[in-house]
């Protein structure tokens, strides 16, 4: 793999994972009303 595509497969895994762990913890912090 040349550096631009590991470069960009790491971009896409931090996108990924960092908006899920924050949705996590804005969820736990802000539980929805049902």
């Amino acid at each position: 793999m040349t550096t631009a595509a590991i470069v960009m497969m790491i971009v896409a895994v931090v996108t990924v994972w960092g908006g899920t762990v924050a949705s996590i913890i804005h969820l736990s912090r802000n539980p929805e009303e049902s």
